[in-house]
């Protein structure tokens, strides 16, 4: 399927694709609604009522540039899926493997923006969970985890999160 504007709705052996990896990377079975991919290799999920005919014609309407929630990004370089903090937490009762449970203040330090120092023994992307709350994906390297919050939701340093 064809960019119409800026967003494309994956095929049913494209959304396949997805779900093989991410059922690879972290346990998980299947994704309900519509993938649709951004020009900027991101992942959006559309659970929404409008269903792909619907979307496309309202496409051609108007200029849509996101329908859905961000979900995940697809790292072609090294064909895995990054899954956002909004994809960890929808699919949290499906992700099976590859989670790095946080204690308090590695907690805090995650949602302050900062890579943790840690040796995991992987060199993979890991689902960041403290207690009960999945607070994203991180990039398991030989020395540390690298952090893919966004800076305007990182926590300040002034700032006590209730986790």
């Amino acid at each position: 399927m064809s960019y119409l504007n800026k967003i494309k709705i994956l095929n049913k052996e494209e959304k396949k694709q997805i779900e093989e990896k991410l059922k690879e990377q972290f346990g998980i079975n299947e994704i309900l609604g519509l993938l649709i991919e951004s020009r900027t290799d991101r992942i959006l999920l559309f659970q929404g009522n409008l269903n792909e005919k619907q979307i496309q014609k309202l496409e051609r309407t108007l200029p849509i540039e996101k329908v859905g929630v961000y979900f995940a990004t697809k790292i072609i370089s090294e064909n895995k899926i990054r899954l956002s903090i909004e994809g960890t937490q929808i699919l949290k009762g499906q992700i099976k493997k590859n989670i790095f449970e946080l204690n308090e203040q590695q907690a805090k330090e995650w949602m302050m923006g900062r890579e943790l120092e840690i040796k995991t023994g992987k060199s993979d992307f890991l689902i960041m969970k403290y207690k009960d709350n999945f607070l994203g994906t991180g990039k398991a390297s030989e020395l540390k985890i690298g952090n893919f919050i966004p800076k305007n939701r990182r926590l300040k340093n002034q700032e006590t999160p209730s986790i």
